[in-house]
């Protein structure tokens, strides 16, 4: 079981009662705070939580799973993750959220976001990580930028937030300005 363990938070793989929290947050929560910054440009369909649970299931790597848990406080309150882009050049996307709120602005997600490209980094051969987001989430442009991420792309007014024309932002490191 893979734990990877910060000052404030904790990442570790899934297990079943993480599903049901992390479903919850992703589905059910009436207020969605965290879909107000993690993609609103994005619709999204609700699936079962069964379809949920079997998204979970895979590596990206050989025994190196494509997301981990964010714990704090003994309980899920969101995750880190990845994708490939293109496996030819080496290439991962990542991401983060915290859907609990109450863990906002506290250094939650810059040490967990840190921990897990520091992972990723050190367990694969990987060549580079990126990140997309869109320009008005200014606190995850402000985490990528801390660890060392660079504005890579600026796609001007690519995305429609409320009605409001935003541009879509990638960001990357590259393994050797990790290190």
């Amino acid at each position: 079981m893979i734990e990877i363990n910060g000052e404030k938070i904790v990442l570790t793989e899934v297990t079943d009662q993480d599903i049901d929290t992390l479903y919850y947050w992703k589905y059910e929560d009436k207020q969605q705070e965290a879909k107000k910054w993690n993609g609103p440009y994005t619709p999204e369909e609700e699936i079962t939580k069964e379809m949920y649970r079997q998204n979970w299931n895979h590596d990206i790597f050989p025994h190196v799973p494509s997301s981990l848990v964010i714990r704090c406080d003994g309980k899920a309150i969101g995750y880190v993750g990845c994708y490939w882009v293109d496996k030819n050049t080496n290439w991962l996307e990542t991401g983060i959220v915290i859907y609990d709120f109450n863990y906002w602005n506290g250094g939650y997600g810059t040490q967990a976001y840190k921990l897990w490209i520091d992972y990723l980094f050190k367990v694969t051969d990987i060549h580079r990580l990126g990140m997309s987001t869109w320009s008005g989430n200014i606190r995850m442009i402000k985490v990528a930028a801390k660890l060392g991420m660079k504005e890579e792309a600026r796609i001007r007014e690519a995305r429609i937030i409320n009605g409001e024309f935003f541009d879509a932002i990638k960001m990357g490191i590259l393994r050797r300005e990790w290190k």
